[in-house]
């Protein structure tokens, strides 16, 4: 009767044990298809959205979402209604993602053919926050350049990639998110007036092309291309970026097709396609 009752024992440690591996690992995958979702947003989520999405109790949702802001793996907005979005944790774990060798060997060739068809250093960028982030680039071989290595953050508000992907969202997200910011002026070309950068803002959102002009670095233009996800979304963006010793800005816009093209290999890297294992020539015609 003993043994039975040993056994009997073990066995319900063992299933307690399975249960309890089992909710360990529900948690672990709803905090996953948590991050997930606020990466695949448009717009900053409210805690009753990501309650209604992802079905999970508000309560429970709330202690999962101050955890991760604790840790720094979400941050919530300072802007009316009070939406989440991905922190700078998040963000860092997806550019150790991207730097694996199979998507860096692509990103490094394409902007690597795209330097040899444009003479000029390029750039594959992604937003954060405030600033931009230069994941990856390829400098030009000519003696006079910006030296910026990987992983250099910028301002979003004078850079041409910072100001394409301000472009792209609402007026209302614009207004609040350069209310918050602080528009630093950089150089004397540096936009800092909000009405002005958004009247700015504007024309870039009509012409899809980001423009630096000295607004970053005095005698620096730059140009920038999207990068979109399947719903449209800009996830990144293509940039070139040159002296204006050698290079005008309308030097660089000419060169927005080849961009565009770099754009389009360089797009499953960040939107979930099919990663090509040999990059395509872009073209110089």
């Amino acid at each position: 009767m003993e043994q039975n009752m040993s056994k009997a024992f073990q066995n319900g440690v063992a299933t307690d044990a399975a249960s309890m591996n089992q909710g360990d690992d529900a948690r672990a995958l709803r905090v996953l298809r948590l991050i997930e979702h606020l990466a695949n947003a448009t717009q900053p989520l409210t805690l009753s959205q990501l309650s209604t999405r992802l079905d999970v109790p508000k309560a429970t949702m709330m202690r999962m979402l101050d955890h991760l802001q604790r840790h720094g793996y979400v941050l919530r907005t300072p802007f009316e209604g009070g939406g989440y979005v991905p922190g700078t944790a998040a963000t860092r774990l997806a550019l150790s993602a991207l730097r694996n060798n199979a998507l860096i060997r692509v990103s490094r060739a394409t902007l690597g053919k795209l330097v040899a068809a444009t003479g000029e250093t390029c750039n594959l960028v992604v937003p954060e926050g405030n600033n931009v982030i230069y994941v990856d680039r390829v400098e030009t071989e000519e003696p006079l350049r910006l030296q910026l290595p990987p992983g250099t953050r910028a301002p979003m508000h004078c850079t041409a990639s910072g100001k394409l992907f301000l472009s792209r969202l609402s007026l209302f997200e614009q207004r609040s998110l350069l209310t918050a910011m602080p528009l630093k002026k950089l150089t004397p070309r540096t936009i800092t007036d909000p009405a002005s950068l958004e009247a700015e803002l504007a024309r870039i959102a009509k012409c899809g092309i980001g423009f630096d002009h000295e607004e970053f670095v005095l005698g620096m233009v730059a140009v920038a291309v999207p990068i979109q996800a399947s719903d449209g979304k800009v996830v990144a963006a293509v940039a070139c970026h040159a002296p204006v010793a050698r290079k005008s800005i309308d030097d660089l816009l000419a060169y927005v097709g080849l961009l565009t093209d770099a754009a389009s290999v360089l797009q499953p890297l960040l939107a979930g396609g099919q990663i090509a294992e040999e990059t395509p020539p872009i073209s110089s015609g």
